[in-house]
């Protein structure tokens, strides 16, 4: 019951939120990519307790049930690709895939392949 009244509160936060801006635009996720044996423990000051919390940006986004998607959005000095969370308000999944659309052909950073893509297909003698 305590989990549905915190999920119907952040609903309705959102909700009103949404009648002012069309979109939301996050992160995705709140930390570049780091290697798959380790995971953060914190992010910018705030502990994590488990190895999910992370991701609680992503997870918030789902429990509004609002249309949501992620495109490429650049790379770390250290060439690793990250995101950018596109929200939009309710029923609009159409608008949603659009400004994704229209982000994707302003920026092309979907052509662009990570750094180390690159150097693993050099190693390979594969074009990318």
């Amino acid at each position: 019951m305590q989990a549905e009244l915190a999920r119907s509160e952040v609903y309705q936060r959102v909700r009103i939120f949404m009648e002012t801006y069309e979109f939301l635009l996050l992160p995705t996720p709140q930390v570049a990519p780091f290697p798959i044996q380790e995971w953060v423990r914190e992010i910018e000051g705030i502990k994590m307790a488990t190895y999910i919390d992370w991701m609680a940006m992503n997870c918030v986004v789902t429990l509004t049930g609002l249309p949501a998607i992620s495109v490429p959005c650049g790379f770390t000095d250290a060439g690793l690709p990250v995101g950018l969370q596109i929200v939009g308000r309710h029923h609009r999944d159409f608008d949603v895939l659009q400004l994704a659309y229209t982000f994707e052909q302003a920026t092309r950073y979907s052509d662009i392949r990570p750094t180390f893509m690159k150097e693993q297909a050099n190693e390979q003698n594969l074009q990318l």
